[in-house]
């Protein structure tokens, strides 16, 4: 799956344009390296985020094409 979409559907960025964005600006790291919106995410990678002064790491657990608000936390674990 893309990362934008990823983004998007486990709802740590709340549209795809803006997890566009925000992989444009380099913001968006996949296992250490900056990535671009069009990465393929598999179990077990690792998503850096940089929201302002503050980033969320996150591991991925679970890749789906669409989950309901309350199952999206589980598809990936804070670190």
């Amino acid at each position: 799956m893309r990362l934008d979409k990823f983004l998007k559907v486990s709802r740590l960025i709340k549209r795809r344009t803006v997890a566009n964005e925000a992989c444009d600006a380099g913001r968006v790291l996949v296992n250490g390296n900056v990535a671009k919106a069009s990465v393929k995410i598999k179990v077990g990678d690792i998503i850096e985020i940089q929201f302002g002064t503050r980033t969320v790491k996150v591991r991925v657990l679970d890749i789906q094409n669409t989950t309901k608000k309350e199952a999206a936390k589980e598809l990936f674990e804070y670190l």
